[in-house]
């Protein structure tokens, strides 16, 4: 039975984690299982909708910078269009075979900790005096906007996470840490709200006044959470790399895979 000491324990995953790069919908997975809740439609759909929750935070801190700035606000809806075509494409195979499979979450998890560390050992950030050097929202091109778009439709895999391909995209391409990990929290905001208005469209019908009841509270739990992880991350990446969240996810790939397999 899904309970609402569940709903607030997963909305507290999905605050914590959704802007690290250590995928918020692989741990609501990997937390699905370990509190042996009932994988239903309605937990699916939870796992995905009180993911806007914390996008939220994201806007109480940058809302001027996205609503305001016009050159801004057009970069992430150019970086938004390749993830919404692909996620509409893939939503049924996304909810039907991919969330809730343990096993999609822990390799995932793992190749993509191992793809942070040697990314980040062999990254070499520009200068920022280097001519190509991208320190600026606005400086990002719309080329660059679309490939990170892409980048981001990578997530779309549970585990793979997506603050950590839109952040691995950027720095590919030239764009100082700082910036692209500004870029990627606003481009959760359209994405979330995307994703959770598609499901909301497709199987909001089914649910009761109880499950919306256990929404909102696991909304509002991820959406408290969110803001101290948000304010985290940025005090992080100003001195620190990814290795770490990589050398995590491997870990807690191999625990949680002699715990549940």
């Amino acid at each position: 039975m899904f309970t609402a000491l569940h709903a607030i324990m997963l909305g507290f995953v999905e605050g914590i984690t959704e802007f690290l790069p250590i995928s918020s919908t692989g741990h609501m997975i990997l937390a699905v299982h370990l509190f042996h809740i009932t994988e239903t439609d309605f937990v699916k759909s939870f796992q995905i909708i009180i993911q806007l929750g914390a996008i939220l935070a994201v806007l109480v801190l940058y809302w001027k910078k996205l609503l305001l700035n016009a050159k801004i606000f057009k970069r992430v809806a150019v970086a938004f269009i390749p993830t919404a075509v692909i996620g509409l494409v893939f939503y049924k195979i996304l909810k039907t075979y991919l969330l809730g499979s343990a096993s999609v979450v822990l390799w995932s998890l793992a190749l993509g900790g191992l793809f942070l560390i040697i990314f980040e050992r062999m990254h070499k950030e520009k200068p920022v005096q280097a001519p190509s050097a991208v320190l600026e929202l606005e400086s990002i091109t719309y080329k660059q906007a679309f490939i990170i778009g892409l980048f981001q439709s990578v997530a779309i895999i549970p585990g793979v996470s997506r603050s950590a391909a839109t952040i691995v995209g950027g720095l590919f391409m030239g764009i100082a840490r700082s910036t692209i990990v500004e870029f990627s929290f606003m481009l959760a905001v359209p994405t979330m709200a995307a994703a959770t208005g598609l499901d909301l469209v497709k199987s909001g019908h089914s649910f009761t006044a109880h499950e919306y009841g256990l929404l909102a509270l696991g909304f509002l739990s991820a959406f408290v959470f969110a803001l101290l992880a948000v304010r985290f991350m940025i005090r992080f990446i100003k001195e620190h790399t990814f290795v770490p969240f990589g050398v995590y996810r491997i870990c807690i790939a191999i625990a949680l895979a002699l715990y549940l397999l």
